[in-house]
């Protein structure tokens, strides 16, 4: 069964089905909406119901208040409809932004790969139809045996649209990322959800790009930086990607290759330990290597961070102490119950 969905301020209805979330529906037809965890725990898909009954589904009481159920507010993660349907929605797409439908895809593992001693990199065959994507977009990779699925941003430029590639750190515990460290392997057959997100260039204002990376982070800047670079970007673009010890540094040879190809475009890895004999490249965390080739200036740049929380904190309050404010700072975050509790600056709201 299905019923109708009308979505303002667009004016547009879509089809939704019965059980399905009205987040689901609207991304899989193209309608972005602000969201964020997409398990009810954050409140970045908070709509109002104008018209229609709904259920609320699991959603945490501190995300979604007694009060605001009260005055017809849901969040669209977890709410679905039992008849049809009018939702008010705080829609402010950026000019920038490509609304790509949300679809799934069945496909197979072709490639894996140990990066360094705790990330691997996983290509996944999704079929000659492939992706459309905005790089810096992630997807939803289901793992089997294993309820959720974990989001990963996509690596791969958007001039490759049939192979995915996904870069997997392995966390401690972590039940998604053991799994692919340890039985994931060539030939097994995945499912993956896609694109999401909203984290990608902004090109309309052309200004030198400071790509911000710690670990497996380098993901998305690998698929921005090279779909920039395609596309005859030719302001300055700076990649800096911390890691602990030389031995951790991945994807070196692709971007000096890069680098030596590109004139505007500037590759620094960085180790965080102390390195051994022989290493003449940069030292100390990512923020403070941005510190020392930019002399703490940078005001008139576009920054984009993407790493572990600790090092996207050091570069907020780096950048901004470097005349760098929220508006040119751009970042990807994947919440998880943790974070839900966690208070976010009333000063810096995107971020």
């Amino acid at each position: 069964m299905s019923y109708e969905l009308t979505v303002e301020p667009l004016g547009r209805t879509i089809e939704i089905q019965e059980g399905q979330t009205i987040l689901d529906a609207c991304l899989r037809q193209g309608i972005w909406l602000p969201h964020a965890c997409g398990h009810g725990l954050c409140g970045t898909c908070k709509v109002e119901i104008t018209e229609g009954e709904i259920d609320h589904g699991a959603v945490s009481p501190f995300a979604l208040m007694d009060f605001e159920r009260d005055q017809g507010k849901a969040l669209a993660c977890c709410a679905t409809v039992k008849e049809d349907a009018i939702i008010e929605a705080e829609i402010d797409l950026d000019v920038d932004a490509r609304c790509y439908p949300v679809k799934d895809f069945a496909g197979k593992i072709v490639r894996i790969e140990q990066l360094n001693s705790d990330i691997k990199g996983v290509w996944i065959d999704i079929g000659e139809e492939g992706m459309d994507f905005q790089p810096g977009q992630y997807v939803n990779f289901y793992l089997p045996g294993i309820e959720k699925p974990r989001a990963y941003s996509i690596s791969n430029p958007a001039s490759e649209r049939r192979i995915i590639e996904l870069l997997i750190r392995l966390v401690p515990g972590g039940v998604g990322t053991t799994y692919v460290h340890e039985k994931l392997a060539v030939g097994d057959e995945v499912r993956i959800t896609g694109p999401y997100g909203q984290f990608f260039v902004r090109k309309s204002e052309p200004l030198p790009s400071l790509f911000l990376a710690g670990g497996s982070g380098l993901s998305s800047p690998k698929s921005m930086i090279m779909d920039m670079l395609e596309n005859g970007w030719d302001l300055p673009i700076t990649l800096i990607h911390g890691v602990r010890t030389a031995g951790d540094v991945f994807f070196a040879e692709l971007f000096e290759g890069l680098a030596a190809r590109h004139p505007n475009f500037r590759y620094y890895p960085a180790l965080s330990e102390s390195p051994d004999a022989g290493w003449s490249g940069q030292t100390g965390f990512v923020h403070e290597v941005a510190v020392s080739l930019f002399g703490g200036k940078f005001a008139g740049m576009k920054a984009y961070l993407c790493g572990p929380p600790p090092m996207i904190d050091a570069c907020i309050d780096t950048l901004m102490k470097g005349r760098l404010f929220e508006k040119d700072i751009y970042m990807e975050r994947f919440l998880s119950a943790a974070d839900s509790t966690k208070k976010v600056s009333a000063l810096f709201r995107k971020i």
